[in-house]
């Protein structure tokens, strides 16, 4: 068994889709077949005993569609073919929405005496002009509206109908009708009926179809969009160490056991293991840790992530499709493929649709002919018919939606994992929460700042200065964090001189002929520095979950500061609307204990889940559902065994239903006489 995925061209509605999906399914060794007409392709699984890509493509094409592999990588960039295909299409639509839309307004307007009856002298005459019309609406019908005729006519051979058959049938008769209004007007009074023409109606029908092809078309460009920026994530190059020297290769050129050399502040590259050397790495995208994590020799990198102020070598585990970040992208990519239950019955619904619609507008001319016996009456309520019919919402409303919601999802952090997910949502009753990004800002912030010799004569600015000067020069995140408070609180920044980073310890420089290092408790003490000073708040700060970073100047302990991912100011209203709706709001992070405790706390959060890698959190998740799942049950045998208790009031001896004075059972009883 293999399972194949095509991107397919040509469809035009979701009828389109059901007929792709007959013809893949009628080849011999196919077991399943989904076509996704938002997303544009196929996923099929087959015998490949039986059957093969090339009888499935021909297949395809017979039905009147194209069809084309994707490439393989899941990591590679969008064809450049298939961008300038979409931008060429959109373009070629916008030009036609608005030569069909100016057309359409003019004829709007000299159809207006005819549809209200009333001599409108703002209107020139000529736009009422029969013959006028038809010039100005033929371009529409077979120019603007070709395509529609053509689909129209290729699955008419085939015996199919599709959304394009009901607009070609619509519109066709609304012109040609008026067409033969215009050319022999006279038949018409002869028979007492008034030659009116409805060429407004084939132009504007097909200029608002078109526009509706056009947002159509835009959407499904931007659903990809977030598929493209995940991609963008990941590095393009890597600096590779072979034949003892430095080589600078593709990304796609990248094999397992390379040894590949990181320097400070660059991307990794792929997955892999340190073998040497140490930095701090920001994770933030795989665990939601804001704060950046020690890595040292048998720790695990993973690609797309950033490196620190350290250099560090490590050896590659996975590449490709196998990477995180692929593992990522293939997830959006299944979801944004994948179908909703209800857009399953959708699109069996389609699949008769068309068929109905032209049965019941043959049915309409037929009833109002024989009852009016008026030919104008019986064509107009027929092309009612089929023009209301046109709209593709019935078969794009679910597969755009479901691509938009995920696309959306996956900008913004979410991954939705398929459409039956989103259709099951109502039925939530837990809400699990990361910390990262979701309750807080994601960006460490400093929260606290403290100096030995207290705010007396500006020394909270000056050392502010300091050590603002001083973590200019870093790309770690907290001397970012130090930097932006520096900003906040208006201190301008001098000039620092032989600046120094000292991996997993901190950084030093001499601003203003004063030596500044700033760092960890344990690095100034093994400097020789006395930290207790501060010591009580260095463990308070720690206790609620902060990273505290200690400020020297000369050899001596200045100051210490407090930084930390702040609070969003609406999560925990956020929390407490979600809580009053009856939902058990869980928090689950990859971030310390310490951190996500005083962050539940300030929510109103009880429960949480801390220090959790992503390929952990499934199996929380599974607990979490098996938890609800028996809850659920003990709450049912709790309901049914309160039914058969032996002092259950619809058993006990003395209930009213069973005594023999009983009204029910009483020779009397009206019942029983």
């Amino acid at each position: 068994m293999d399972t194949l995925t095509l991107k397919l061209r040509g469809m035009s509605c979701a009828a389109c889709a059901t007929n792709i999906e007959k013809a893949i399914r009628s080849v011999p060794g196919v077991i399943d077949c989904n076509v996704n007409f938002g997303a544009e392709q196929a996923t099929i699984k087959y015998d490949r005993s039986l059957a093969n890509l090339e009888k499935i493509q021909t297949a395809i094409t017979a039905a009147g569609y194209s069809s084309y592999s994707p490439q393989e990588e899941i990591l590679s960039e969008e064809d450049d073919a298939e961008i300038a295909s979409r931008q060429a299409l959109q373009r070629k639509l916008s030009l036609k929405v608005v030569v069909g839309g100016v057309i359409s307004i003019f004829l709007f307007l000299g159809s207006l005496p005819m549809m209200t009856g009333l001599n409108l002298p703002l209107i020139p005459g000529f736009l009422q002009n029969p013959w006028i019309q038809l010039v100005l609406t033929t371009p529409v019908v077979f120019w603007c509206g070709g395509s529609f005729y053509r689909n129209g006519w290729k699955t008419l051979k085939r015996h199919t109908a599709t959304m394009d058959t009901l607009i070609a049938l619509g519109t066709s008769a609304a012109y040609l009708y008026s067409l033969f209004v215009t050319v022999f007007p006279k038949f018409f009074i002869a028979q007492g009926l008034i030659p009116h023409v409805y060429y407004e109606v084939a132009a504007i029908v097909i200029t608002l179809i078109l526009f509706g092809r056009l947002l159509e078309n835009r959407a499904r460009g931007q659903t990809s969009e977030a598929i493209r920026k995940l991609i963008g994530l990941q590095a393009r190059d890597a600096r590779v160490m072979r034949d003892g020297k430095e080589i600078d290769v593709p990304i796609a050129e990248v094999r397992i056991n390379d040894v590949i050399l990181v320097r400070p502040g660059e991307k990794i590259p792929v997955d892999g293991e340190v073998i040497t050397g140490a930095s701090t790495v920001d994770e933030a995208m795989v665990t939601g840790e804001s704060l950046p994590v020690k890595k040292q020799p048998g720790d695990e990198v993973i690609g797309a992530t950033i490196n620190g102020a350290g250099a560090f070598q490590f050896r590659v585990t996975r590449v490709g499709n196998d990477t995180f970040l692929a593992q990522i992208v293939k997830l959006v990519q299944q979801a944004q493929g994948s179908k909703a239950p209800i857009q399953r019955l959708a699109d069996q619904v389609t699949g008769w649709f068309v068929p109905a619609v032209i049965a019941i507008a043959i049915a309409t001319f037929v009833i109002w002919f024989n009852f009016t016996g008026n030919l104008t009456l019986a064509t107009t309520t027929t092309v009612g018919v089929l023009i209301i019919a046109c709209p593709c919402a019935l078969g794009l409303a679910t597969p755009t939606s479901v691509m938009v919601g995920t696309g959306k999802g996956a900008e913004n952090g979410i991954l939705i994992k398929g459409a039956d997910s989103l259709e099951l949502a109502h039925k939530i009753q837990t809400i699990v929460l990361d910390k990262t990004g979701t309750l807080t800002q994601g960006k460490p912030t400093v929260t606290d700042f403290v100096t030995v010799n207290g705010t007396a004569n500006g020394n909270e600015i000056k050392l502010l200065q300091l050590a603002a000067t001083v973590e200019h020069n870093s790309e770690h995140p907290l001397a970012e964090a130090v930097v932006k408070y520096a900003q906040s609180q208006e201190v301008s920044l001098a000039e620092a001189k032989n600046f120094q980073a000292i991996a997993g310890s901190g950084v030093q420089a001499v601003v203003s002929n004063q030596l500044v290092q700033i760092g960890t408790q344990r690095w100034l003490t093994e400097l020789g520095i006395n930290t207790i000073t501060l010591q009580q708040y260095k463990d308070a700060w720690e206790a609620a979950g902060k990273t505290v970073i200690l400020i020297a100047v000369d050899g001596e302990l200045q100051g210490i500061m407090g930084i930390a991912d702040a609070l969003k100011p609406s999560s925990a209203a956020v929390v407490k609307a979600l809580q009053n709706l009856g939902l058990e709001v869980v928090m689950l992070t990859g971030d310390n204990r310490k951190t996500a405790e005083a962050i539940a706390l300030q929510v109103g959060i009880q429960r949480i889940f801390a220090e959790v890698r992503p390929d952990q959190k499934a199996v929380i998740i599974q607990s979490l559902q098996g938890e609800i799942g028996n809850r659920g049950a003990q709450r049912k045998n709790s309901h049914n065994s309160s039914l058969l208790t032996p002092n259950s009031s619809l058993l006990t001896p003395n209930s009213s239903l069973l005594t023999p004075n009983s009204s029910l059972l009483t020779p009397n009883s009206s019942l029983l006489t």
